[in-house]
C-alpha cells in the first residue's frame, strides 16, 4: 500500500471527511484524492460519499490495507497470497534497513519453527514475522520471545480460547488428549501439556551490547479445519468456530508494541499465563536431560527447574511437560 493510500485510510479512522480536506491534509489535488479513494475501494474497502465527506462503512477480512487500518501500533505491512516463509522475506526487509515491518501471508510453503524443523503453515493460519529496531542488548533477546507468546495468548483469550504458554515458544490449549487423536497421538499431546495451537520463532542481528534488527516470527493456527493440521495440534477454528484473523492479528501487533516498549513487564506477565511453571518436566539442552519441577522464569527468559540435586538455570532447550507419577 502507498504511503498517500496510507495516509488517507489513517485520516478516515476518526470519521468522514470532505475531499478538500483530505487533499489538503494529504498535500494533492481532490483529483488524486478521488483515485486513492476509488482505489480502496477496488482493494474490498466500502467508502460512501456522505455528506460530512467520504466515510468508511466496511473493511476487507484480511491483507495489508485492513490489518492497517485502525492498527493502534506502528508497523506497516506487506501481505502475500503465499510465500515460502514470512521469515524469510523479513530478513530480507531487515538486511535493507526496514524496521517496524510486519510481513504476512495467508499460506507459507516452507515455514518453520525452532530447530529449523518445518511448520505446517496452510491458508487460513495467522503467519506474521515483524522486524523490530528495539533498543536492547542482544542477552535482553529472549524477553522479547517471551514478549510475542504473551501476546498470543492475550489475542487468542481476546476471543474466548484459554490459551497458554509452555516455555519457551509454544501456545497450547488444554491439557488432556483431544478424543478425534489416536492411543500414540494422545501420548504425544499428554507429554506437549496440551494441543500446539501457536509457536514463536525470533531471529536476531548484532553484537554484544547492541541489537541490529530483531525478528519475531508468530505461527497461530487460526481458521484451520482440524483435518488439515498435525495430530497434535490444534486451531482457533477448531476451538470456537471462524475468527475473524484481522482483529485478532492487530491484537498480537498492539499487545507486542506495547510489551516491547514496557520490558519490564513481560516477565511477570508470561508467568500469569504459563503452564509450565508447577509442572514436572525434562529439559533436553542438547548436551544433557534436566529432570524436576519448574519453579520459576527469571530474566531475561530462563526457565528454573528445581531438581533432586537442586535449583537448574536453563536458558534454552526443548521442554517436556511430565505427567505426575
Amino acid at each position: 500500500m502507498n504511503e498517500t493510500r496510507r495516509t488517507l485510510l489513517s485520516a478516515l479512522e476518526t470519521g468522514a471527511a470532505t475531499g478538500p480536506a483530505l487533499a489538503d491534509e494529504l498535500g494533492v489535488s481532490r483529483a488524486a484524492v478521488w483515485k486513492q479513494v476509488d482505489a480502496l475501494r477496488e482493494a474490498g474497502f466500502e467508502i460512501e460519499s456522505t455528506p460530512d465527506g467520504y466515510a468508511v462503512t466496511s473493511v476487507p477480512a484480511y491483507g495489508a490495507a485492513a490489518i492497517e487500518y485502525e492498527l493502534e501500533a506502528p508497523y506497516t505491512v506487506e501481505y502475500h497470497e503465499s510465500i515460502g516463509s514470512t521469515n524469510d522475506r523479513a530478513r530480507e526487509r531487515a538486511a535493507d534497513g526496514d524496521r517496524d515491518i510486519v510481513v504476512v501471508a495467508d499460506e507459507q510453503t516452507g515455514g518453520r519453527g525452532r530447530l529449523e524443523r518445518s511448520w505446517d503453515s496452510p491458508p487460513g493460519g495467522i503467519w506474521a514475522s515483524t522486524v523490530l529496531d528495539p533498543t536492547l542488548p542482544a542477552a535482553h533477546v529472549p524477553l522479547v520471545t517471551l514478549a510475542a507468546g504473551v501476546a498470543v495468548v492475550d489475542a487468542c483469550r481476546a476471543v474466548g480460547v484459554e490459551a497458554t504458554l509452555k516455555w519457551p515458544n509454544d501456545v497450547l490449549v488444554g491439557d488432556a488428549p483431544d478424543s478425534r487423536r489416536g492411543d500414540a497421538d494422545a501420548t504425544t499431546d499428554a507429554a506437549r501439556g496440551g494441543q500446539k495451537l501457536a509457536g514463536i520463532l525470533t531471529e536476531m542481528e548484532g553484537e554484544a551490547d547492541r541489537v541490529s534488527w530483531l525478528l519475531v516470527g508468530v505461527g497461530l493456527n487460526a481458521n484451520i479445519a482440524p483435518e488439515a493440521l498435525p495430530n497434535d495440534a490444534t486451531s482457533l477454528q477448531e476451538q470456537i468456530g471462524a475468527v475473524d484473523r484481522r482483529a485478532v492479528l492487530q491484537t498480537i501487533l498492539e499487545s507486542l508494541s506495547a510489551l516491547v516498549a514496557a520490558p519490564e513487564t513481560i516477565i511477570e506477565q508470561w508467568r500469569a499465563y504459563s503452564s509450565t511453571l508447577g509442572r514436572t518436566v525434562r529439559v533436553d539442552t542438547g548436551r544433557n536431560e534436566i529432570e524436576g519441577k519448574a519453579v520459576d522464569v527469571q530474566f531475561p527468559g530462563a526457565l528454573v527447574v528445581d531438581t533432586d540435586s537442586g535449583e537448574e538455570v536453563v536458558h534454552a532447550g526443548d521442554c517436556e511437560h511430565l505427567r505426575p507419577v
